[in-house]
């Protein structure tokens, strides 16, 4: 290299970076026509990681600190270099940065209904929806895995997998579980670390690490929604016949809460239909409480006074019956 050409390169004494926006997972530093100098600063503040990468193999890693570049903390470079002891001249490899922080409040949800065999409906379709937390915990990982060589890579670019993750596993979860779909919506934290151990292992395949994973709602299609609210309406009522009478009284608020249009009609006709039922029975009744107890009593022949269904003779006249 000529003194021109040494003089001509742009050298670079601090590397460090300031995360201009939120949702920033990796960052590579500028590195195009420039090299680093010897004896330069590195920074890492918290919350981030830098990478050195020379031809495509992760060389170092550094946490967060202010660093010295030279040979005493980049073994591992020296050596991919074969530079001599002095490390004297400038050097050039890519650096990158990567975010450790939590990137919170990560939404997750099922696009479609899941189909599950559940142990009281039979076959259903679930939805659910919650959200998670996670960090970027090993950044080699992370590097050879998912960001690569990209000048910047966002959360926004990971959200897709990391969601149908989630739902893949909460379906196994759903799969091996015997637990009925109630008792499973009554304890939702329970459901959530679940769900959270059986998908930590694709996360850390990743280089990630799952903080946080909470399920907000499981629910069923609106169908089977309203069977389910009227087998509780049923139980609740006791019997078929109480539920029946129970229902009556439903339509006929409806009915006068609509005393026009079709819906209202019908819901009347089929009241008064049930109102008329439970009316003749109930007049039926009286008529046979009245036979009864005209058979239990009659009057004298003779005199007409009233006598004993069994009586044989009259008290007042004395006239066989």
């Amino acid at each position: 290299m000529t003194l021109r050409d040494f003089l001509a390169k742009q050298l670079i004494d601090v590397i460090q970076w300031n995360e201009t926006e939120d949702g920033i997972l990796a960052w590579r530093y500028p590195m195009q026509d420039m090299e680093i100098q010897n004896g330069g600063q590195l920074t890492v503040r918290e919350s981030q990681v830098a990478v050195f990468v020379d031809e495509g193999k992760i060389a170092d890693v550094f946490g967060p600190g202010l660093h010295t570049l030279n040979t005493r903390n980049l073994p591992l470079l020296t050596d991919l270099m074969n530079w001599d002891k002095g490390f004297e001249s400038p050097f050039k490899s890519d650096v990158y940065f990567f975010s450790t922080r939590l990137q919170m409040a990560q939404k997750w949800g099922t696009a479609t209904p899941i189909t599950i065999r559940e142990k009281e409906f039979g076959a259903v379709r679930l939805r659910g929806y919650g959200i998670y937390s996670y960090r970027v915990k090993d950044p080699r990982t992370f590097f050879a895995q998912v960001s690569g060589t990209r000048d910047t890579y966002y959360v926004a670019d990971l959200e897709s997998q990391l969601r149908e993750t989630i739902v893949a596993r909460m379906t196994d979860v759903f799969a091996t579980s015997d637990v009925p779909f109630l008792d499973m919506t009554a304890n939702q934290a329970a459901l959530a670390q679940k769900i959270a151990t059986a998908a930590t292992p694709s996360f850390t395949a990743l280089g990630l690490e799952l903080n946080q994973f909470t399920v907000e709602n499981i629910s069923l299609p609106d169908e089977l929604t309203k069977v389910m609210d009227q087998r509780i309406g049923v139980q609740m009522a006791g019997n078929l016949g109480s539920y029946t009478q129970f229902e009556t009284a439903q339509a006929l608020g409806t009915a006068a809460a609509n005393p026009g249009g079709a819906a209202g009609a019908g819901v009347g006709v089929g009241a008064g239909v049930a109102m008329g039922q439970a009316m003749g029975q109930a007049m039926a009744g009286s008529m046979s409480a009245g036979a009864a107890a005209s058979a239990a009593e009659k009057f004298c022949s003779s005199c007409g006074k009233p006598i004993g269904g069994a009586a044989k003779f009259c008290p007042e006249c004395g006239k066989p019956q």
